[in-house]
This record gives C-alpha cells, sequence and structure tokens, in this order.
C-alpha cells in the first residue's frame, strides 16, 4: 500500500482479537488507510456504517476485520443450528466475490471459521454441497443465495453481521429487489451489525442504508473528487472511422503492459478484439456471456502478463482487483457517469499512478459533460495529429459457432433409426394352427 494512502493509526492501537491481529501481519498491513482509520472505530464499537471510497483504498479488509472481530468477540446465539451463517457478505459480480472470499481466506486463516462461497454461471453441486457442514461465512451474489435460500439449505435467522460491497452495482445490475428479498429476512438492523461500501454512494444507496441499517454513519474520504489524484486522464475526440487507427497510435505511443479497454456492447468488444490481435496484439476477451471457468482463466492471464490488452464490456468494470494496471482506455465513453467513475478506477490503485484515456466520438460524446459535472474537474483534451494515427491491418478471421439445424437433427436421428433397424435379424413369425387353416402335418 503506498505510504500517501496511509494514516497513521496502527491497527495495533485497536487492541484486536490475535488471530486477526496475526492475520494483519502476515498479510503485510500495520497501519491503517484513510477509509480504515474513519470505519473501525465506529464499526468496532458496533455502529453501522456506509462508506464512500476509491477503489484500492482497503474497504475489503476494512469490513473484514470488524467482521472477524465482531464474531470472535460475541457469541453465537445458544439456538443457532449449523446451516444458519453467523455473518454474510453481497458483492454485485462474480469477481469480486471470488476476490473477497480470498482476502477473508488470508485474513481469517487463523479464526477457525468456515467459509462458503456462491456465485452463478459454474460449479452449482459443487457450491451447493458446501452447505452439507456447517458454515459461519456466507459470501456470495444475490441470485445464488436466493436460489440456495429457497432450497432451505440455510436461513438468515442467526445473521450476526451484514455487508454489502458495491452497493450502487447493485441497482445498475438490476439487484435492488433480491438485495431487499434478503435483508428482510435478516434479524431487524438493532439486532445485526450492518457495513455498506462502495466507491460512489448516490441518493438510491442511501435510501436503502437508512431502510435497512441501523442509523449508519456516512463516512467518506474523498470529498471534492471521486477519482483518484494520480489518475492522469485525458480526451480525445475522434470520429468513429478515427477510433481504431488512434487507439493502435496511442498504444504504439505509451507501450503499455497492462492495459484495459472498455467498451460499451459485446459486438464492440468482439469487433476490436479482432482488430487487435490482427495488428499482432495479445488480447483477452471478457464480456457477459463469456463462461465463468474461461473468464477466470483469462483474468489469471492478464494478471501474469500472457495477455497484456484486455477488451471487456462494464461486467469487468466493477469489483476486480488487477495490480498494475498501467492504463484504462475508454474506447466507448460509457453511458453512466458512475460507471467512469468504476472504469478508471482500475488503474492507480493503491495510490500508484496511471492514465486514463476515453474516447468522445460521434456517437458517445454526449455523455461527457454529465460525466465532467460529477467527477468534478474538466477532463484535458488531448490531440490527435498524423502520427497518431496508424492505417490498420485487417482483424483477424472471428470464430464464429455454428447454430444447430433442429430439422437437420431430427431427420439425421431418423436416417440412424432406420439403418439400425436394417441391421438387426429379422425373425420370422411363427405360424399358428388357426394361420394354418386348420392342416396338419
Amino acid at each position: 500500500m503506498t505510504s500517501h494512502l496511509l494514516s497513521d493509526l496502527p491497527f495495533s492501537d485497536f487492541e484486536l482479537p490475535g488471530p486477526v491481529q496475526r492475520g494483519l501481519e502476515e498479510a503485510g498491513f500495520t497501519h491503517c488507510t484513510m477509509i480504515q482509520a474513519k470505519a473501525l472505530p465506529i464499526a468496532l464499537k458496533g455502529g453501522d456504517v456506509a462508506g464512500q471510497a476509491q477503489t484500492g483504498t482497503g474497504k475489503t479488509a476494512a469490513f473484514l476485520v470488524v467482521l472477524y472481530n465482531n464474531l470472535l468477540r460475541q457469541p453465537a446465539p445458544e439456538k443457532r443450528k449449523p446451516n444458519q451463517p453467523r455473518a454474510i457478505i453481497i458483492a454485485p459480480t462474480r469477481e469480486l466475490a471470488i476476490q473477497i472470499h480470498r482476502d477473508a481466506q488470508q485474513l481469517g486463516r487463523y479464526t477457525q471459521f468456515k467459509l462458503a462461497l456462491v456465485y452463478g454461471g459454474m460449479d452449482y453441486v459443487k457450491q451447493r454441497s458446501q452447505f452439507e457442514s456447517s458454515t459461519d461465512i456466507l459470501i456470495g451474489t444475490p441470485g445464488r443465495i436466493i436460489d440456495y435460500y429457497k432450497q432451505r439449505l440455510f436461513n438468515f435467522k442467526a445473521v450476526q453481521v451484514m455487508v454489502l460491497d458495491e452497493a450502487d452495482r447493485m441497482f445498475d445490475l438490476g439487484f435492488i429487489k433480491d438485495i431487499r428479498y434478503i435483508l428482510r429476512r435478516m434479524p431487524k438492523p438493532e439486532k445485526r451489525l450492518s457495513m455498506l461500501f462502495s466507491a460512489t454512494l448516490s441518493l438510491r444507496v442511501m435510501e436503502l442504508a437508512y431502510e435497512h441499517m441501523n442509523n449508519p454513519k456516512l463516512l467518506k474520504t474523498e470529498t471534492d473528487k471521486v477519482t483518484a489524484d494520480k489518475i492522469h486522464q485525458v480526451i480525445y475526440y475522434p470520429s468513429n472511422s478515427e477510433k481504431i487507427p488512434l487507439l493502435l497510435g496511442l498504444l504504439q505511443r505509451h507501450n503499455p503492459k497492462r492495459t484495459m479497454i472498455f467498451v460499451n456492447t459485446k459486438r464492440s468488444a468482439e469487433k476490436l478484439a479482432a482488430y487487435l490481435k490482427g495488428n499482432d496484439y495479445k488480447t483477452a476477451l471478457l464480456s457477459g456471456d463469456v463462461p465463468q471457468h474461461k473468464r477466470q482463466k483469462l483474468l489469471r492471464g492478464f494478471q501474469s502478463g500472457d495477455y497484456p490488452l484486455l477488451v471487456a464490456t462494464d461486467v469487468a468494470s466493477r469489483g476486480l482487483h488487477i495490480e498494475n494496471v498501467s492504463h484504462v482506455i475508454n474506447f466507448d465513453l460509457p453511458q453512466s457517469e458512475e460507471d467512469y467513475v468504476h472504469r478508471v478506477g482500475r488503474t492507480a490503485r493503491a495510490g500508484a499512478e496511471g492514465d486514463a484515456i476515453s474516447f468522445a466520438c460521434e456517437e458517445y460524446a454526449f455523455n461527457l459533460p454529465a460525466i465532467e459535472q460529477f467527477i468534478g474537474q474538466k477532463i484535458p483534451t488531448g490531440v490527435i495529429d498524423a502520427e497518431l494515427l496508424i492505417t490498420p491491418k485487417p482483424p483477424a478471421k472471428r470464430r464464429r459457432k455454428r447454430k444447430k439445424n433442429v430439422a437437420s437433427h431430427k431427420s439425421s436421428e431418423r436416417r440412424r433409426a432406420r439403418r439400425k433397424r436394417k441391421q438387426q435379424p429379422t425373425k420370422r413369425p411363427t405360424k399358428s394352427h388357426k394361420e394354418t387353416d386348420g392342416k396338419e402335418d
């Protein structure tokens, strides 16, 4: 963690339980970040918090420390059953849930609490089997949590701690009804500790907080800017036909080692990835319909450096914790100002420096005024010169999935059945007495 993001407050000042302090020390955490320094004094005493902080500033560690402290110091209810989790962490995306689970394992390795991780897209039976034994902490996405809950694999009656991460993304993805469904089945807000964290806190998020939390304390670490100071932002104004030549020119000029390129639609993502591959850039493509196992493989390849470029739709703009992203490029300017904040927040994490480059093209330039108003600053304009516009090579050929023809499939089945019948030996039926018209041998 970069020093300027850290406060002067050491974790040792809180007299945390031994297992938690040991987990922090082994993770290399000695001093609180700004959001941790504001949240921990309140939440460790049992107060609800709703925290706004830039991505990469330690929100996850903040709520995990509080969660483990609460479960270790507050005994479980006497009548608690094994299928009743004591804490629940709700995340909007699979990637964020997986990351939280990984961090929870690291910080809580000496606590002996049993974790369960559930999310959609894969391992349905495997995830379901986690509830065959006792579960202390449940981490997951709303849909899969509700799915297993309705199967009566567990219930929320013994929840002592509730964490809602990236709350505004829940609204963006249409999960708000699911969130309310879950919260209404927990103990009342005054009988549990609740924490809500996000990079942005809108009015609708605060309405949710005051409805389902116990007088939460609103915390902010940045009052003037919602994007990190060390993100160098610039915007270009290309025509639609200039976007790919400009992108190739910028990649050649900056020679970035780890770059995320965001587009607004799956079709645009596929087209752009094909052009990048055709122009000799190893590129990973991440969109909403990529199977979960392939998604995780692509992310590992991007993190390891096998793919220097990652083309993604907004499914990847929230919740991902990828170290050392040097550049974020908005090939399509996002249609939501909050999405802009979360996209560019993939770089300059934990106090590092990074570049955020955006294209305000003919199709999406109208989104710019709202973005600049939201972030409280005017984005500097970049100059497009002839050297920046590189004539692209043809795009790489894209593999297209062959659609099954139902009619031809049925015809093939009928032909196979006829061949099978022909191959079987035929048995001549034995004539009965009646069939021989009474004739006897």
